[in-house]
């Protein structure tokens, strides 16, 4: 194998492990953010000290999971655009990955806005919808997980 091959095989195994990790970080945030809103919408009306607490961690939260978000977008762009993945018959299983990614970042967006809800006393839902909602992201994990493992073809 030639060397430029071999440092190319070495540097998409980087992006690739990179990527992996980032995405598990960043869902991780995305699994637990929702049970903070669980948590927050059983607050009773006078535990200031208790709300406050879990608004701090869910702002946290949300910031990590933010800048958490950013490099697994990116080292996966890379893995698209540079190194090629997904491109070619076939691959029709990355289109399905890339639309279920957008769904990822618009349900990322959706927490932002309910944490907003609860710092301006606007929050609305129960703490039984929030553990509904909790299991989107879940499914858009395994979902996702399950394209880029078995890569499923049409026909």
């Amino acid at each position: 194998m030639p060397i430029i091959g071999a440092m190319s095989a070495n540097a998409y195994g980087w992006v690739k492990a990179l990527h992996i990790i980032f995405v598990a970080s960043w869902f991780a945030g995305l699994f637990y953010l929702p049970r903070l809103f669980v948590n927050l919408a059983m607050v009773p009306p006078g535990s200031h000290a208790e709300r406050e607490r879990l608004l701090l961690m869910a702002r946290k939260l949300y910031r990590f999971s933010s800048l958490l978000m950013v490099p697994a977008l990116a080292f996966g762009l890379t893995l698209w655009l540079y190194f090629g993945m997904g491109r070619g018959p076939g691959q029709i299983w990355l289109h399905f990955k890339l639309l279920l990614v957008l769904g990822a970042i618009g349900y990322h967006h959706v927490c932002r806005k309910l944490l907003r809800d609860f710092e301006g006393f606007q929050n609305r839902r129960s703490h039984r919808w929030y553990r509904v909602f909790n299991e989107a992201a879940v499914l858009l994990f395994a979902t996702i997980t399950c394209l880029v493992v078995l890569k499923p073809t049409l026909g």
